[in-house]
């Protein structure tokens, strides 16, 4: 598989090493809005975002990743470029352990030593990052993230956008909102609001936005 990397910072980089450890698909492409012409450097080319619509078109063998860590960033590229999620990667690391039901979209990763369990829903554009545990029948939406080492304990619902901080643990049956923020090592014991922030143990909301989405 042929991949173009969209966004080059430091979740990026981790991405790049997750396509290395996959063995069969290869970076041909690394776009950013940093780059203001096109040009290729040891066989890759190189260019502004919006080069992926042109690769897209001329060769639709290429599958693209958004390698932004901000859910609404990667929203926004996404919208942006247009490009059907037929033509977007998806990308589990090796030592990952999946099991053999889930439903994991176009455009998303699964990161080292994750675990994803039976029954599971991952949308598009979303992250499992490192050692983050999803448990049997939960759902996370579209261009949400798992932290590292966070815990769905089960049949725990993740709307869009939102994100599950580093080390959080949700308890099961429970739901956080779109575009909600659960802090680091938070422990999710009731229903998070959208556009809100949680934080604590137990987590209490914090702050909720006027508005949300993009």
């Amino acid at each position: 598989m042929k991949i173009a990397i969209i966004g080059q910072g430091g979740h990026s980089k981790v991405v790049r090493d997750i396509i290395k450890a996959m063995g069969e698909a290869e970076i041909v492409g690394c776009l950013d809005d940093k780059y203001t012409t096109e040009f290729y450097h040891e066989q890759v080319f190189y260019g502004p975002v919006e080069s992926a619509r042109m690769i897209n078109e001329d060769f639709p063998e290429v599958r693209f990743f958004v390698a932004v860590g901000s859910n609404r960033v990667r929203k926004q590229i996404v919208e942006r470029l247009g490009i059907s999620d037929e033509f977007y990667a998806t990308l589990i690391h090796p030592t990952a352990q999946i099991s053999s039901e889930p439903s994991i979209g176009p455009g998303s990763v699964v990161m080292p030593c994750a675990v994803i369990n039976t029954d599971v829903q991952i949308g598009s554009h979303t992250i499992i990052n490192t050692c983050a545990v999803v448990e049997h029948d939960s759902i996370v939406g579209n261009f949400a993230h798992v932290s590292p080492n966070a815990t769905l304990t089960g049949n725990v619902t993740v709307r869009e956008g939102a994100q599950v901080g580093a080390s959080a643990t949700v308890i099961p049956g429970l739901e956080i909102g779109d575009w909600a923020m659960v802090g680091a090592g938070a422990t999710v014991i009731h229903n998070i609001p959208a556009n809100s922030t949680a934080v604590g143990v137990p987590a209490v909301v914090k702050m909720k936005e006027v508005t949300g989405g993009v």
